[in-house]
């Protein structure tokens, strides 16, 4: 009898306790263990989920075996269709990238297209508590697309309410300048700790990097590597970003060697948040 209600008394006991001794790190439901307080983040232009070396095929899956081989905390998605003739017309690329990794989605079009929405998206493992989109500006004068911003806000557990943000600036450097001095006008009042990734389309040195480097610090500063194309790439203009002063320090970047679901590789970058 008295072995029978030993057996069950740490049957009870690990019952109760159970959570806490579940390996750091491991998802439980809506409940994710960051390991020692680092935040791992995905910054990938997915060009619409189509493989340069296949001209019409349309693979999300690939996209998302990506982002599940890396297992980011908050995924930073540009070029993303949604209910375009060129994806199809029922495909959501957001919401099924979202659905392929377990992860919860917000879009932010930049522009219609083929009957649909083309812009940026995010990706989070936490809950999203605020979501919010802003176009950019863009001078008819010196042409280019429509760009975005998509930010969300989310509780990361035990460190509180981070803002992250995607996009996509314009290919004109008078365009991506304007449209990195909105982003940093919209945020200037956030007093979160705020990451900012996505496709720059400027280098390190140019007038827009530059600029966002007064606001924010890059998780490469030095010798970040190159981005685009996918083979033998020679230019960098993908990043991972934050607010200085605000308790998220950068652990280390690298660039993902992945050169069949898309034409950038894409890059991850590990935070401390305190």
């Amino acid at each position: 009898m008295n072995k029978l209600l030993y057996a069950l008394s740490l049957l009870v006991t690990f019952s109760i306790y159970g959570n806490i001794l579940r390996p750091v790190g491991q998802k439980d439901g809506n409940r994710i263990l960051m390991k020692k307080g680092v935040l791992k983040v995905m910054s990938y232009n997915i060009h619409h989920c189509n493989p340069p070396s296949k001209k019409e095929k349309i693979d999300v899956v690939a996209i998302a075996r990506v982002i599940n081989q890396e297992k980011p905390d908050l995924v930073a998605l540009q070029e993303v269709d949604i209910h375009t003739e060129r994806s199809g017309k029922q495909l959501d690329q957001a919401r099924e990238l979202a659905r392929l990794t377990g992860m919860q989605s917000f879009f932010m079009k930049a522009l219609d297209y083929q009957g649909g929405e083309y812009g940026v998206a995010v990706l989070s493992r936490f809950p999203i508590v605020d979501s919010v989109g802003y176009l950019l500006p863009r001078n008819s004068e010196l042409g280019g697309e429509d760009r975005s911003v998509a930010a969300i806000t989310v509780l990361v557990p035990r460190r509180g309410k981070v803002v992250f943000a995607s996009t996509h600036l314009d290919l004109k450097e008078g365009n991506r300048l304007a449209q990195a001095e909105a982003i940093v006008d919209h945020f200037k009042n956030t007093a979160l700790p705020m990451i900012l990734a996505g496709d720059f389309n400027a280098q390190p040195g140019s007038t827009t990097i530059d600029y966002l480097d007064q606001h924010f610090t890059r998780t490469c500063m030095q010798n970040c590597l190159p981005t685009i194309p996918v083979e033998n790439p020679t230019r960098t203009i993908d990043f991972v970003m934050f607010t200085p002063g605000r308790n998220i320090n950068a652990v280390s970047t690298r660039v993902i060697s992945e050169k069949y679901a898309s034409d950038h590789l894409p890059v991850v970058a590990e935070l401390t948040v305190k």
